[in-house]
């Protein structure tokens, strides 16, 4: 089985961009209220057009209730992007766990599998992650190319050529948000055929790639 705290990690991306830290049940409640606010808003105009005021309205909460956590639009944004990108680890995770993996594909393909999810049934997911993915030269989330290779390596023994498995698994996740995105941007439900070439396109590419960094199972 997949070591999955390779993939959740320490994560405490949230401090960020959140201005007081919820350390009670119902201020983590109220939190997550206006992010869900926020999603959906989001999801109905962009996130251009968002504002705190909306945020509130929507929450049922006061504006200083929204100023509590967050300073400004942008920061309910990055709020917003970090809980993606947090429920995205987790999701694989989850997935992981419930599975013995045979082969590298299983885990990457797990890992497609949970973004085209998280675009269907997390609000504001498709709206945020495509617009972080534009705004970084890194892509979307540069870690997750790494911890997805730690993955891989423990399960799969040593890699001869740790760096070039991480850049390629880099690559290929490039590949996948711009794919899954325009699947999402052609349909709402996703384009099936979108969603099919990802997948063939990436596991080819890693194909030939992880062909020649030869995995060492006796490691």
């Amino acid at each position: 089985m997949p070591n999955v705290d390779l993939i959740l990690g320490g994560d405490h991306a949230r401090r960020r961009s959140v201005r007081t830290e919820p350390t009670q049940r119902r201020s983590s409640q109220r939190l997550d209220a206006l992010l869900d606010a926020a999603a959906e808003i989001v999801d109905e105009i962009g996130f251009e057009r968002l504002t705190t005021q909306m945020v509130a309205e929507r929450a049922g909460a006061s504006i200083g209730t929204v100023y509590r956590y967050f300073p400004d639009r942008v920061a309910v944004l990055h709020a917003l992007r970090e809980r993606a990108v947090r429920r995205f680890r987790e999701r694989v995770a989850e997935r992981l766990d419930g599975v013995e993996a045979n082969d590298w594909w299983q885990i990457v393909e797990i890992a497609i599998d949970a973004c085209v999810e998280l675009y269907r049934d997390e609000p504001g997911f498709s709206v945020v992650h495509a617009s972080s993915r534009e705004a970084s030269d890194d892509g979307p989330e540069p870690e997750f190319a790494d911890r997805l290779a730690s993955v891989i390596e423990h399960d799969f023994g040593r890699i001869a050529d740790p760096a070039e498995l991480r850049f390629r698994l880099g690559v290929s996740m490039e590949l996948v948000d711009a794919l899954v995105n325009r699947a999402f941007t052609r349909d709402p439900a996703g384009d099936a055929r979108y969603l099919a070439e990802a997948k063939r396109i990436v596991r080819d590419y890693l194909e030939g790639s992880l062909s020649g960094l030869r995995v060492d199972t006796a490691a």
